[in-house]
């Protein structure tokens, strides 16, 4: 029995939040030059590593990338990506988050940006955040 190219991708588990302010604007962070799809804008987060929950990895993410303190109990799920890219297919949890401790700070290199939801669309993001975009954009 032979596979298709689909079923031999590996399986990438990522994880995202979409940080809301008092405003009603989400954040978004540009992903520096050298990383992969440099220029783009995104939903903080990240991989989910070996071990840890969903939860966990967007915890660990957040204060690692943006310096700011969530608890697990001010993370609402709200949707989810899936998107097949060149080599891997991408899994992608998303939460909301509108409490949080601390200063958001970029720690990364990233350029981050506050927009209302009728504005996510204007920024070029990767194909996997695309589709989030108009789900923000109707819920809030």
């Amino acid at each position: 029995m032979s596979r298709n190219r689909e079923s031999e991708r590996a399986l990438v588990l990522v994880v995202a939040c979409a940080l809301i302010d008092q405003d009603g604007r989400v954040l978004l962070a540009r992903r520096p030059e050298g990383r992969a799809m440099a220029g783009l804008w995104e939903f903080p987060g990240g991989k989910v590593q070996a071990g840890e929950s969903p939860e966990e990895a967007l915890i660990r993410e957040l204060r690692e990338e943006l310096g700011i303190d969530v608890s697990k109990s001010c993370l609402a799920p709200f949707t989810f990506a899936s998107h097949a890219y060149d080599g891997f297919h991408l899994l992608m949890p998303v939460y909301l988050c509108r409490r949080w401790r601390g200063r958001i700070e970029p720690r990364e290199g990233q350029e981050l940006a506050w927009a209302l939801p009728n504005r996510l669309a204007g920024y070029e993001m990767p194909p996997a955040d695309v589709p989030v975009v108009a789900m923000l954009r109707d819920y809030l």
